[in-house]
């Protein structure tokens, strides 16, 4: 596997590169990058397996690097600060490591690297649970939106709207003439609704495709969406880029 190591403090980047080099000898480190511009660029070029990202870094953090990222690498975040950690997880990190890095918290980052990476063995009773689901008739297409607001109940048609997104404890449904507030969450919408149609652009956000109408980078790489008939762009978070790389 190769990896890339990014910290703006040098001598903490080559102090993890020997530890790496340490417990994990078969591990190829291919760049050390000294900000988060360098680093977004490295891994866009290099496509590493591997990025032990630090948090805070100049130009760009390593939070917004790992949101950027398009290709296969899996981020294992480095910081001063535990209180990132949450939030490294909502960027999919494989894990965190706390500075200063101690040799028996990284093996045990590595131990979950490897396990997460190795390929899946098969499980006899998943295949019979897909089998069983396979076999079950074909539940029909969501066609029409109830969708009630004071004394009047509207029907709104599934190709008329152009987004849901999940809002607190509300579903907002997005249509050119205006919105409506369901209840119905939005991993039940979707199960309902035609996969070719409505894309998750976001965890909280469904497009239709049939608005979509281009797309936008900003200056840390970051993606939005463009729905036609509407003033808004929507952030597709870094588990869906992937949808839009042919696009």
């Amino acid at each position: 596997m190769r990896a890339l190591i990014a910290d703006d403090e040098p001598h903490l980047a080559r102090f993890l590169q020997q530890q790496l080099a340490t417990l994990w000898p078969e591990l190829e480190i291919v760049q050390l990058a000294e900000n988060g511009v360098e680093a977004a660029r490295a891994i866009a070029a290099l496509q590493p397996d591997l990025a032990f990202l630090d948090i805070q870094m100049p130009g760009l953090t390593g939070l917004e690097v790992a949101q950027g990222i398009e290709g296969p690498t899996r981020v294992v975040f480095v910081t001063a600060y535990d209180s990132h950690a949450v939030e490294a997880f909502e960027h999919a990190a494989l894990d965190y490591v706390l500075k200063p890095v101690r040799a028996e918290r990284l093996a045990r980052t590595l131990e979950r690297i490897k396990a997460a990476c190795a390929p899946m063995q098969a499980d006899a009773r998943l295949s019979l649970a897909l089998a069983r689901l396979l076999a079950l008739p074909a539940q029909p297409r969501l066609r029409y939106i109830r969708a009630g607001q004071g004394e009047l109940t509207f029907q709104v048609a599934v190709e008329n709207v152009l987004f849901f997104h999940a809002d607190d404890k509300y579903t907002v449904v997005t249509t050119a003439a205006g919105e409506h507030l369901i209840r119905t969450p939005l991993t039940e919408l979707a199960a309902q609704l035609d996969p070719e149609q409505f894309w998750q652009v976001h965890r909280s956000t469904l497009i239709n495709l049939a608005f979509l109408d281009g797309t936008r980078r900003d200056e840390s790489a970051r993606l939005f969406v463009r729905m036609r008939g509407c003033q808004r762009e929507l952030p597709v978070s870094r588990a869906f880029v992937h949808l839009f790389r042919a696009m």
